[in-house]
């Protein structure tokens, strides 16, 4: 496989497979001086760590991270970050028939055939959620990097699940209640239905799918590098790699489709000598390059795949239709566990274009 970097300064190697000896990601690109620990990146994997609530997958790994180059004494070196953690909770006997019967929605056939069978297909091998464990791992150090320089916030919490949305929130409501919940929700009264929804599905045996909403705020102007790399092309093509993803889009997005010229614009006003705007209808980012206002972006995810319901298959062996009934343990809703991975998936390509614009240098002096 060859599409497993994603960046030009800070650059990350994603590596590992579901039912593999582990999931890792190497950093190339991190500037030195930054002060960070085990224990911080240990707590932003710990935000998607499987089974810790009814509406996660009950596979009960402790995803212990494990810093094997790159940070030494408290700080970053500039030498690559390496960082894995080990599968131990691995039960791959439910995946055997996966050889001949592929699983509606994921990508076993398609898979195999590009891969002639030599793919691992355990867990989903290479295309499973658990990849994104290293998306986290890396985008923990994107994050610290873009705070501890330039004070920029990345926030993502659970914008809507299962045709429930949350209304009438603020920005500071969702940075203190969505990680205080099971689902991720803004608030706690839209977090009860939310969690109400996916349960209901749940007991059927089916999923929901969602939207992940991601705030980045104090951004400076002009990250971003037009055209093929502008700063929502890079965006979209990151979080289109994490799994389950269908669709993503900036401020109003396919709601500018209902709108006028007029009511889309956003007119520049001054405020306290500075040139600003007066709405943020264009999500912080005009011709790919980020205009001052805070990054608003929607992820939209499908249901999840797997699920215990009767389903159409294909047995490849025999070449005879059949069906299958996914046997495993899975999230009937990716959302709440996709949150902590938008927001660092999006703070990988912020401190990517950080570094490529020269906002951040590539040695730290250290704050006091």
């Amino acid at each position: 496989m060859t599409g497993n970097i994603l960046g030009e300064r800070f650059v990350v190697i994603s590596f590992g497979e579901s039912h593999g000896k582990c999931i890792g990601v190497v950093i190339d690109g991190c500037p030195a001086g930054l002060p960070i620990s085990e224990e911080e990146i240990q707590r932003e994997v710990d935000l998607r760590r499987p089974g810790t609530s009814l509406v996660t997958t009950t596979r009960a790994e402790a995803d212990q991270v494990e810093v094997l180059s790159g940070i030494f004494n408290g700080y970053t070196t500039g030498a690559p970050i390496v960082m894995i953690i080990r599968n131990r909770d691995v039960d791959s006997r439910p995946y055997e028939v996966l050889k001949k019967i592929p699983r509606p929605g994921h990508a076993d056939y398609v898979a195999r055939i590009k891969y002639g069978g030599f793919n691992d297909y355990r867990g989903g091998g290479r295309f499973s959620g658990r990849i994104t464990a290293g998306f986290v791992m890396a985008g923990a150090v994107a994050k610290k990097l873009l705070n501890y320089t330039l004070k920029v916030e990345v926030i993502a919490y659970s914008l809507e699940i299962g045709g429930i949305r949350a209304e009438k929130f603020d920005l500071e409501e969702a940075k203190r209640e969505r990680y205080n919940n099971e689902v991720r929700a803004p608030n706690p009264i839209i977090a009860e239905r939310m969690k109400e929804r996916i349960l209901e599905e749940k007991r059927k045996g089916d999923s929901v799918g969602g939207i992940v909403e991601c705030i980045a705020l104090n951004l400076p102007l002009g990250l971003g590098e037009p055209i093929f790399d502008s700063l929502d092309c890079d965006l979209s093509k990151a979080l289109f790699a994490i799994p389950a993803v269908k669709g993503v889009e900036f401020g109003s997005g396919f709601r500018a489709t209902r709108l006028t010229g007029s009511e889309n614009n956003d007119p520049y006003v001054l405020k306290d000598g500075k040139i600003t705007y007066l709405t943020n209808n264009a999500g912080g980012i005009l011709g790919g390059l980020s205009n001052g206002m805070p990054l608003v972006i929607r992820v939209a995810f499908k249901p999840a795949s797997s699920i215990a319901k009767k389903q159409r298959s294909v047995d490849m062996e025999k070449m005879e239709e059949t069906e299958i009934i996914v046997i495993g343990r899975h999230d009937p809703s990716v959302v709440p566990r996709a949150v902590p991975v938008v927001e660092n998936v999006v703070a990988l390509v912020l401190a990517d274009h950080a570094l490529r614009a020269g906002f951040i240098p590539n040695v730290l002096n250290h704050h006091e």
